[in-house]
């Protein structure tokens, strides 16, 4: 018999293109924002994944004490893995010196180590059914492994695979693109899916959140990392005011 806990409705937001276009430029909020703080601050990775980790933790712990789904609450607590996910795939790529592909290959057996435990534990990974504490943990692991492997896969393709940060952002469209193809014409599983495309929203928010912020002669706008943060944090929360996001259904 179900508890009063596991009928909870489902504590994330509807999948809609408004929830991509809100991830897309909170991801790219998270690689200016983590930028500004590691770099523009002069905190260095370590530092500012301190930071981020406390700020993330708190964010994490407030959505999951909610009762019901608050879009401000929800889209805080994504912020705040992208940022944390910045600086520590920064710190473990460039300062320990494990490299993209390493750091990129790592995460990624993290984060289907993760998916498969959280598998094997509730018997899906469906978001619909992301309305209990326990589903809700395992939500935010994915989605920290998720993030942090962004960072470095953008990073990998744009400068170890030398194609600049416009080149990366027009494949990793494509891809996304490629998932929504198969979204509308294919039976490929929806989870599936999602979370292939929650993946790749990550490292195309990292290479355009550079392009807006690297120097010129690196291929970027070189504008101020505080400005496009302040801009990307207005779009989100104009967003969340202008488009109701109600709770995703459980048979999502």
């Amino acid at each position: 018999m179900a508890t009063s806990s596991e009928q909870m409705v489902s504590k994330v937001p509807e999948v809609t293109l408004m929830f991509w276009m809100i991830k897309i430029a909170a991801t790219t909020l998270g690689e200016t924002g983590g930028d500004a703080v590691s770099m523009s601050m002069n905190l260095g990775y370590l530092a500012a994944t301190g930071i981020f980790a406390a700020i993330f933790a708190v964010a994490v712990g407030a959505q999951i004490a909610a009762k019901r789904f608050h879009p401000y609450v929800y889209w805080i607590a994504i912020i705040a893995t992208t940022t944390v996910g910045t600086t520590l795939a920064d710190y473990a790529t460039r300062s320990l010196g494990i490299g993209y592909a390493g750091g990129s290959l790592l995460l990624l057996a993290l984060l289907i180590g993760s998916l498969a435990a959280w598998y094997r534990t509730l018997g899906t990974v469906s978001v619909g059914s992301v309305s209990t504490p326990r589903a809700e943990m395992f939500y935010w692991v994915t989605i920290m492994f998720s993030q942090t492997l962004g960072t470095a896969l953008g990073d990998w393709t744009a400068d170890t695979a030398g194609l600049g940060y416009v080149g990366a952002a027009l494949v990793y469209s494509a891809l996304l693109l490629l998932i929504a193809g198969a979204y509308f014409r294919t039976g490929i599983s929806r989870t599936l899916l999602f979370w292939a495309a929650f993946v790749l929203t990550r490292p195309l928010g990292a290479v355009v959140g550079d392009f807006l912020d690297k120097p010129l002669a690196d291929g970027g706008l070189a504008l101020s990392r505080y400005a496009a943060s302040a801009v990307l944090l207005a779009f989100i929360a104009a967003c969340i005011v202008l488009f109701k996001h109600k709770a995703a259904s459980r048979s999502h």
